[in-house]
């Protein structure tokens, strides 16, 4: 954050939106952050995130996914890889049509028809990949390494010749020798053509430390904007992510839910609201509607999200727990960034619930008396409060409204 944001608010962990620690915005924490002066968001949802095993996007739903990316205020899409799908050629052009707000990239290989091909479909871009590891070239590809270099030097001239702009995409970099990296990245640069490049890792292998030490490295050697495109094999794509924007990095790589091979991409919602509340650094999107974007790709993939994932599961803001529901009976709807780190109204998630129980409290039997407009004495409360926990216990799970209701008649009888 930079002086001037700090001047215009001056406590940038506190809104009426959120409430994270003040002791994110430390001088002694920030001193070594240098991040660009915007951040893009990169979709990848239609492409990588299709990779994950089961999911099977048609046409229109890739059009449905792309129109609602857009009017988040999704940066750029990519859309699909026309050259190895006819189905994505399709989908890729009708989405062009479309004229959305948000750019139209597509994915190719390092060859000359798929880069023709692109352009025909009438892409703004194109990310063009590349095996970069000697591992994965010479035992993946069955290729000797020079013909990894030929061939990337070819391809991005083609797309530079067709008018499109390049990002030069290098997979399993973080397994790569880094000097063999570079020096391919350089001349890539200086022979073919780049106007961006992408440190990929596709296994999902690189800790949060390396990812600032790598992200630094490739900006002091290549003179173009650095994107990166993180997995989350080790569930480190998030925190992969976020430092090496702090390191610099201006495109992010991320799907919905955050689907892609095997454990996924980064998740671009819990992504871009740390981004957010945690470091100042707005991305400036419709944070409002992340939850009807995430249920519609939820709909769409027949992926199932986990009730309580950050901001976008089911249950992510529900309460069982009695000493918790005490604290948001006094301040939700005074300030409910007391009890939750997100308003959940800011990220377009429905109200909260309050379950009942086996942790539950006294204060959970008073909003469902009231809810329910169940009359109770105090000691009625404690008699109903002792046989919902038994009964919750019993069924391992919390209760239903008619349940509750059948306790308190019990106990009134």
């Amino acid at each position: 954050m930079s002086q001037s944001d700090k001047k215009n608010n001056p406590q940038p962990w506190k809104t009426e939106n959120w409430y994270v620690s003040s002791w994110n915005y430390l001088e002694e924490v920030t001193k070594d952050f240098n991040p660009p002066k915007a951040v893009k968001v990169h979709d990848i949802t239609l492409r990588d995130g299709e990779q994950q095993a089961g999911i099977i996007l048609t046409k229109d739903d890739k059009i449905k996914i792309a129109e609602k990316l857009s009017e988040v205020g999704i940066h750029r899409i990519e859309a699909g890889m026309p050259a190895v799908s006819p189905n994505d050629e399709v989908a890729i052009r009708e989405i062009v049509k479309r004229n959305l707000d948000a750019e139209i990239f597509c994915f190719a290989r390092c060859m000359v028809p798929d880069v023709e091909l692109a352009a025909d479909c009438g892409v703004d871009g194109i990310v063009i990949e590349i095996p970069t590891s000697k591992h994965l070239i010479e035992q993946g590809y069955k290729w000797p390494l020079e013909k990894a270099v030929e061939l990337s030097i070819t391809a991005t001239q083609a797309a530079k010749k067709a008018g499109l702009y390049t990002v030069f995409f290098t997979i399993d970099a973080t397994r790569s020798d880094m000097n063999w990296l570079l020096n391919l990245v350089e001349k890539v640069a200086t022979e073919g053509h780049m106007d961006a490049f992408t440190l990929v890792d596709t296994f999902g292998v690189l800790s949060s430390h390396a990812a600032t030490y790598f992200t630094q490295k490739v900006i002091e050697r290549v003179n173009t904007p650095v994107e990166i495109h993180f997995h989350s094999d080790f569930g480190l794509g998030v925190a992969n992510t976020i430092n090496a924007v702090l390191a610099g990095a201006e495109v992010i790589h991320t799907t919905v839910l955050g689907i892609g091979e095997r454990a996924g991409n980064t998740p671009m919602e819990e992504t871009v609201l740390a981004l957010l509340t945690l470091y100042g650094i707005d991305v400036g999107i419709d944070y409002g509607k992340l939850n009807e974007l995430s249920k519609l790709v939820q709909k769409l993939t027949g992926m199932e999200v986990p009730k309580n994932r950050p901001f976008i599961g089911d249950y992510a803001y529900n309460i069982e727990s009695g000493i918790v529901t005490g604290w948001f009976k006094n301040v939700f709807h005074t300030d409910p960034t007391i009890v939750y780190p997100v308003n959940p109204a800011f990220v377009g998630h429905e109200p909260p619930d309050i379950f009942m129980g086996k942790k539950s409290g006294l204060d959970n039997i008073g909003i469902w008396t009231q809810k329910l407009n169940i009359e109770l004495t105090e000691d009625e409360k404690m008699a109903v409060l002792r046989e919902v926990k038994q009964k919750s216990h019993d069924l391992k799970r919390v209760l239903t409204e008619d349940e509750f209701a059948e306790i308190a008649r019990n106990v009134k009888a």
